[in-house]
């Protein structure tokens, strides 16, 4: 190949990470599955939550301390030992999943989230079945991805921005001036929730808790915020609102690169050692768990396929290749697919089976990553439909509602248009 044709693969390759961000459905399913499934652990472990991660478990605050001082991890539980604190960080915990969940402030909820995940977490690291470590290393590769392009209260009020500057419904007064002038309309609420925790951060940065590290990389994300909204104010057509969408596409795509090759680790590393285990080798593993009271939920459903032979010996060697074999099946989509399928399939079987149901949906919302886009499209828009029919029989008088620009109601693009065309990714 030549200079220019090698020069014009790197440029195609360049315009290809920066000029839009990939997987934006994928990135979508991968923050609401694991918001979800943190939210649902958190309210299902609520009368437990003092033993778990508070001042009443065996897992003292003096000795999380010492741990945390020697590990340098992040937790906002070791700045007091005080029941009062802790009470009010777990409930930010499942008001950031909640939020997140459905997309409202994406940039900044995804912060609040993973700073509910790592203090949590870090307070008792003894306190998980597998799937913790999992939402752990999610919780913090979200911060850096645009999961809220679809699917979200964000994309629900950027597609109403677009109207009212198309001169559709929405935006009066100096919302309109604003539209009309090229100028994104005032974000009071974005504004007043960017101070108040500008404030927060700063009493926390006064505090000796807080390391220097993390202080830097939460001070970096709020200036990044203030620039992105000035920008956003007074720039919005302008070289540097280019440059910094270009950034955030760069770094939503490499976010999602690492979280994929993440999910390829975990199944890589897993086949891999479960191939040296002489258990796995002569296709009795999953006798011993289904014959151990603490993973048999359903006695009578363990007790059924424990005693057949045959389907435990097929389970324990399908797991095994199917992991083996995931990360070498996505250069072939279809197989990707087929082997994606069953992997689903086994840790739903899992959760019911073992009684493993938050460590399943991890696993489930992580291998969410490799989902077709076709098929989240299609997802979307039978969910929309279910949705608006549901909503018109509780309110038969509610007017429908008023479609605007290239994007329908379920708030994905129309086909055909360009930002179509940016959702048709490697992944499906």
């Amino acid at each position: 190949m030549s200079v220019s044709g090698v020069a014009a693969v790197l440029a195609r390759g360049v315009t290809r990470v920066t000029g839009g961000a990939l997987g934006p459905y994928q990135s979508a399913v991968v923050r609401i599955g694991f918001s979800f499934t943190w939210l649902v652990f958190l309210l299902r472990e609520w009368p437990n939550r003092r033993e778990l991660y508070g001042p009443d478990g065996p897992w003292s605050w003096e000795m999380a301390r010492q741990l945390t001082d020697g590990n340098g991890a992040f937790t906002v539980l070791m700045w007091s030992d005080g029941r009062l604190w802790f009470e009010a960080v777990y409930l930010l915990s499942v008001a950031a999943s909640a939020l997140l969940l459905l997309g409202w402030r994406t940039r900044t909820l995804s912060v609040l989230f993973m700073v509910g995940v790592l203090s949590l977490q870090n307070r008792s690291v003894f306190m998980g079945d597998g799937g913790d470590n999992v939402i752990h290393l999610m919780a913090l590769y979200l911060v850096l991805t645009r999961c809220g392009r679809v699917w979200s209260l964000d994309a629900r009020r950027a597609r109403r921005r677009e109207r009212a500057a198309e001169g559709g419904e929405g935006g009066e007064g100096a919302d309109d001036a604003a539209a009309g002038a090229g100028r994104a309309p005032r974000d009071v609420t974005g504004v007043v929730l960017w101070s108040l925790l500008g404030l927060v951060l700063a009493l926390a940065s006064l505090l000796p808790g807080l390391a220097t590290g993390w202080a830097v990389v939460f001070w970096g994300l709020w200036l990044v915020h203030a620039l992105w909204w000035a920008v956003s104010r007074h720039a919005p057509r302008g070289e540097l609102r280019a440059v910094l969408d270009m950034t955030a596409n760069l770094v939503h795509n490499a976010a999602l690169f690492v979280i994929m090759a993440e999910v390829c680790l975990i199944y890589a590393t897993a086949g891999w050692y479960k191939v040296q285990g002489s258990r796995w080798q002569d296709g009795t593993a999953l006798h011993y768990p289904l014959n151990l009271d603490y993973f048999t939920p359903w006695p009578a459903l363990s007790e059924a396929l424990g005693s057949n032979g045959a389907m435990v010996m097929l389970i324990t060697y399908g797991t095994v290749i199917v992991q083996v074999a995931f990360p070498f099946t996505l250069f072939n989509r279809r197989v990707k697919n087929v082997l994606l399928a069953a992997m689903m399939t086994e840790h739903f079987a899992i959760s019911v089976v073992l009684g493993l149901p938050f460590f399943s949906l991890a696993m489930i919302a992580a291998d969410a990553v490799f989902l077709p886009t076709g098929f989240l499209r299609a997802t979307g828009r039978i969910t929309d439909r279910v949705t608006r029919r549901i909503r018109d029989r509780l309110l038969p008088g509610r007017p429908p509602r008023r479609g605007g620009g290239a994007a329908d109601p379920s708030g994905e693009p129309a086909a055909g248009d360009p930002e179509d065309r940016r959702h048709r990714t490697l992944v499906g």
